[in-house]
């Protein structure tokens, strides 16, 4: 086995000087990277700190789980609709061919789009309302997948990874549309920890953050740019019915939405120390998120499932595993499959049976039905309650429904 020699590294070193010199002065350099924990760099020249960090977010064991949490239409048995891992590889996309453009650090940019939905509940984003919910109720506490990212990536399972990539992962929410981006101050360790313990407490508190760099600006608008027309492209895909959207300036369909907001983006934002949209770009895609609400989200075949099926299944899960925990019962799945395991046991305990992180029973509930895929989630429901009639209300629509020979 071979590994690069003193000469070739200097080259390596010489070409990655002169990359990032030609960053924006607006731009994240490599030697900025400050690791939460103890603020030290772990880079070399064949690893840049947002390197590693997103080398430790795509071998996350979590990561995985993406592949079968479904973002809008679950309940389908359809190859062509997205689910959340192929989302954060089209936000990363868009957001690394505009960070291109504007000459910010790609690096960085890849770290904060793959992990950012690393916390999602199964079932989108009514899974992510339904256990808040039961959170709340329990523990007074609220559940946002960006928070229980960060919670993912650097509490249970101890990634060490950089405030700047924790930073863009928690602040990236593209629920709601900006006319402009402008990054706030990076926190340190301590304002960081405050920020994500008060979105626990403060309902309002999610909406009020803000990316403290300009490629997690652009991380969080290319999250909206990702959904929006893909989920239009999902509906058609999985409903079988097409829907009559406005016509505005940048389109009404996935590619012309993806090619028109990135241009106006990269056009409004160059060698600018924020992220800008043109008025009228901002007006049509605020257009397009409120059309998706009324037209996709809100129809009854999309939300029954959701409202009838897994909100009730939720609820019984989520106290049978409160129960579980509260009495210590080790023959459970939560300790089976989460707790006991070796897929997490060494990340929450030190050694014994002492926990590392700070946590308490409905955390613990909290954290595993977050972790669950949506296949998951049903088995574990069928297993517990073989004989509630909620299995029944379980019907996919499959691959042949409705041909014939």
């Amino acid at each position: 086995m071979k590994k690069p020699t003193d000469e070739q590294k200097a080259e390596i070193q010489r070409y990655a000087a002169a990359t990032e010199g030609a960053y924006s002065p607006y731009a994240t350099k490599d030697c900025d990277a400050v690791r939460l924990y103890d603020g030290k760099t772990r880079a070399d020249c064949l690893r840049p700190n947002f390197v590693i960090d997103a080398d430790r977010i795509i071998n996350c064991k979590f990561f995985n789980r993406c592949g079968d949490k479904t973002q809008v239409f679950s309940f389908r048995k359809n190859d062509d609709i997205t689910r959340r891992s192929s989302h954060v590889h089209l936000v990363s996309r868009i957001a690394r061919k505009i960070g291109r453009a504007l000459r910010l650090n790609p690096d960085l940019i890849e770290a904060i789009a793959i992990g950012h939905d690393i916390g999602h509940t199964p079932f989108g984003h009514a899974g992510e309302s339904i256990l808040s919910e039961l959170y709340y109720e329990h523990a007074r506490k609220y559940f946002n997948h960006n928070v229980h990212s960060v919670r993912v990536l650097n509490m249970i399972t101890d990634n060490n990874l950089t405030i700047q990539t924790l930073d863009g992962i928690m602040c990236h929410c593209g629920e709601k549309v900006d006319e402009h981006y402008a990054p706030a101050a990076l926190p340190d360790r301590d304002m960081f920890y405050e920020m994500f313990d008060k979105c626990y407490a403060d309902k309002n508190a999610v909406k009020l953050l803000r990316p403290a760099t300009l490629e997690g600006c652009v991380v969080r608008l290319s999250d909206m740019i990702a959904y929006i027309g893909k989920d239009r492209q999902d509906a058609y895909w999985s409903l079988g019915m097409r829907i009559e959207y406005t016509d505005t300036v940048i389109g009404k369909y996935n590619k012309d939405i993806i090619e028109n907001v990135t241009q106006d983006v990269i056009s409004n934002s160059l060698n600018k120390p924020y992220i800008s949209l043109s008025p009228d770009v901002f007006e049509a895609l605020e257009l397009c998120r409120r059309e998706n609400n009324e037209k996709i989200y809100q129809l009854p075949q999309v939300r029954e499932p959701y409202d009838n099926i897994i909100r009730p299944m939720m609820r019984k899960l989520y106290e049978r595993f409160l129960y579980d925990v509260e009495h210590e019962n080790r023959s459970s799945i939560i300790y089976k499959h989460y707790l006991d395991d070796n897929y997490v046991r060494h990340n929450y305990f030190d050694g014994g049976d002492e926990y590392r992180i700070s946590t308490e029973p409905n955390d613990l509930v909290v954290d595993f039905i977050a972790s669950m895929t949506d296949d998951y989630f049903l088995e574990a429901f069928r297993f517990l309650f073989p004989d509630d009639k909620l299995n029944d209300n379980v019907k996919y629509v499959g691959y042949f429904d409705g041909l014939t020979d």
